[in-house]
């Protein structure tokens, strides 16, 4: 199976038989973990109306800022989703939680780690983000430091130092 065919998730499964029928609305997530590595999956495919619908309703999705939530997604060059650990969230359960990384470099070339504890709820048979506890992380730059005696990356020629470095 080519790399490209497996689901963005981590699962090792092909993208059509993992989240792409939870995202595309012909299956139902069958466990808070489910629903949490389609949610993820929809940040790397950019399927902002899932990340969207996939949360409880009332406050918490009038609290949703789609133009943020689509620019994150959109900026991002997404690097892999690890589940931490699962509390309940199963099949026959109706709360469940999920704790995960999902690591990320931003535009800008930082690396990083949304690091979450995810809180689920069944609402009539469908499992749905309820709110989540993000926990603050180091973020990591992609390349190397530049030293003081180093060249200015801006191009200008003087040591970095001597320019944007001060």
């Amino acid at each position: 199976m080519a790399e490209k065919d497996l689901c963005p998730c981590g699962s090792g499964k092909k993208y059509g038989e993992c989240c792409q029928p939870i995202i595309k609305g012909s299956a139902k997530a069958p466990t808070a973990e489910a629903l949490m590595r389609a949610r993820y999956t929809s940040y790397v495919k950019q399927e902002i109306d899932f990340i969207i619908n996939s949360c409880e309703e009332g406050e918490k999705i009038a609290e949703i800022d789609r133009k943020a939530t689509e620019d994150w997604a959109k900026n991002s060059t997404w690097h892999g989703l690890k589940i931490l650990r699962t509390e309940k969230g199963g099949e026959s359960d109706e709360e469940g939680i999920v704790e995960f990384e999902a690591t990320y470099t931003d535009k800008g070339g930082l690396r990083d780690v949304h690091h979450e504890v995810g809180y689920f709820k069944k609402v009539n048979g469908d499992w749905l983000y309820s709110v989540g506890s993000v926990k603050p992380m180091t973020v990591v730059r992609e390349g190397a430091k530049i030293g003081r005696n180093d060249p200015c990356p801006c191009g200008s020629g003087k040591k970095y130092k001597k320019c944007c470095g001060r």
